[in-house]
């Protein structure tokens, strides 16, 4: 009785450090998995910081009043004058913006307007 009750634990001691083993080399590869992630993050914010700068660079005002003397013959630029900035309620309505009944009476006045064309095109009307 003995022996058995030694074999069981010796099974359910091998079988315990098995699965230890096993959490303990997942947990190892997840760790690995985020230390590249990190890694890349790292990077990334690198280039970012590096692309800023960049552009910070080339948005130079002294640069940019360089670039347009340089090539103001082809650009033709000209400062905006101040008369050409529309205000917001000088814009047109947007298409989103417009009621229903408003879209719907406009569309079917241009869809009688495109018939009667099309029969005055076609010779079916007579004059």
């Amino acid at each position: 009785m003995l022996r058995t009750f030694d074999i069981v634990l010796i099974a359910v001691m091998t079988v315990t450090a098995t699965v230890t083993y096993s959490i303990k080399h997942r947990a190892e590869l997840k760790l690995d998995e985020v230390k590249r992630l990190e890694a890349e993050i790292k990077l990334e914010k690198d280039t970012i910081d590096l692309l800023k700068a960049d552009w910070a660079l080339l948005t130079q005002p002294n640069r940019l009043e360089k670039l347009i003397t340089v090539y103001a013959g082809e650009l033709k630029l000209v400062p905006t004058d101040s008369r050409q900035i529309a205000q917001e309620m000088e814009l047109p309505m947007l298409k989103a913006d417009v009621p229903a009944t408003e879209a719907a009476e406009t569309d079917g006045a241009k869809g009688a307007k495109d018939k009667a064309t099309d029969k005055i095109a076609t010779g079916s009307v007579k004059p």
